[in-house]
């Protein structure tokens, strides 16, 4: 009997988040937007954004220190179907506006092309990795789902350092990456960012408990 309930345990399924963590979450977003709208992450010429990177990282930062201290929280990450969260990450395919701000002349080429470019690789591929997951729930634990989670954060990193690089030390440039700062655009790298992040860290840590 306790073998099959640690199998059972191993399944992840479809749970309803917690009301707490989804208050978190608006409350979250409200202040991210009351704070775009008042011009916050809007950093002088010849800074760093200290505010976006604040921004960025805390909740990241949030959610680690929450899954390692509250089991409840863990057993609820690691209990999340993880083909809900490789769906999440087909929307990535949207990254193609970066291209087309760049088209426009609103964003710098190099901070456009390889974060649009990046994430329409992983939306594009989550099809894929979805594809390979109804096959087998065994797949969560391979080298190729574990690689696709990596390459994820991967992307999303640099698009974050190349953003950071844009807006600091390219500000007297005629295009700069500073409307990723202001509104509707800050939503992303204060707000999107650090959630499919976080979605891969899940995924990431269900591989692990999965191949342990």
């Amino acid at each position: 009997m306790s073998a099959t309930m640690s199998s059972t345990s191993l399944q992840p399924s479809i749970r309803r988040p917690p009301a707490t963590l989804m208050i978190v979450i608006a409350a979250w977003f409200a202040a991210i937007f009351a704070l775009g709208a008042g011009g916050a992450f809007m950093a002088p010429p010849k800074t760093p954004p200290l505010a976006l990177l604040i921004a960025f990282v805390a909740p990241i930062a949030s959610a680690v220190i929450a899954y390692r201290v509250s089991t409840r929280f863990r057993e609820w990450v690691l209990g999340i179907e993880p083909r809900l969260l490789v769906t999440l990450n087909a929307w990535r395919w949207a990254g193609f506006t970066f291209v087309v701000l760049y088209e426009y002349g609103i964003l710098p080429g190099f901070f456009a092309w390889p974060a649009g470019l990046g994430d329409m690789a992983i939306g594009a591929t989550a099809p894929l990795i979805l594809g390979r997951l109804a096959e087998s729930p065994a797949f969560v634990s391979s080298r190729a789902f574990v690689r696709w989670n990596r390459l994820g954060i991967l992307d999303l990193a640099v698009a974050m350092t190349l953003g950071a690089i844009g807006g600091f030390l390219l500000s007297d440039q005629p295009v700069t990456t500073a409307p990723m700062a202001t509104l509707p655009m800050v939503l992303i790298p204060a707000f999107m960012v650090p959630i499919f992040i976080m979605m891969h860290l899940a995924m990431l840590a269900q591989a692990k408990r999965r191949a342990a």
